[in-house]
């Protein structure tokens, strides 16, 4: 039987563990901040697949002629990703080779996952952008999402 002791630093430990876990991502987040700031029309034909649960899109300076609002860092571009319950949006900049090498690589994005070609680091995008594979630690940078239950989708961070 464990005693009494022995438990409260196994608590401890797990309290530890949760909040070191759970740090704001501010505190991981790697990709310095860029102002972003745009909405995303669903009835817009160029979203149209973000209707569907388990899809992504990606957005520019490009798109929409939003310009710097949806650029992300160093022009990158942001990824937009279709939850079960709500829309994810990340930084398109590997936050590894960033972080590591001082180096801006786009990853490229397929379905739910986007690739580092530089380092490989693999990021799952339903699981908030977080590395599965490769060498990388840090997660995708991520930005505010709201949707109106309708029909628009607003992407920001300041």
């Amino acid at each position: 039987m464990m005693s009494f002791s022995k438990r409260g630093f196994l608590i401890i430990v797990v309290i530890f563990a949760l909040i070191q876990s759970s740090c704001n991502k501010e505190d991981n987040d790697v990709i310095p901040d860029e102002f972003i700031d745009f909405t995303i029309d669903l009835l817009d034909p160029e979203f149209v697949n973000l209707t569907v649960i388990g899809a992504c899109d990606t957005v520019d300076a490009t798109t929409n002629n939003w310009g710097y609002r949806s650029a992300g860092y160093d022009n990158n571009g942001i990824i937009i990703y279709r939850g079960p319950e709500e829309y994810y949006a990340f930084d398109r900049t590997c936050p590894h080779d960033f972080a590591v090498n001082g180096l801006s690589i786009r990853v490229a994005v397929d379905f739910a996952l986007a690739t580092c070609p530089e380092c490989g680091t693999v990021y799952s995008l339903s699981t908030y952008g977080v590395p599965i594979s490769g060498i990388g630690r840090y997660s995708l940078k991520n930005y505010n999402t709201t949707f109106d239950g309708e029909r628009y989708i607003r992407v920001w961070n300041k």
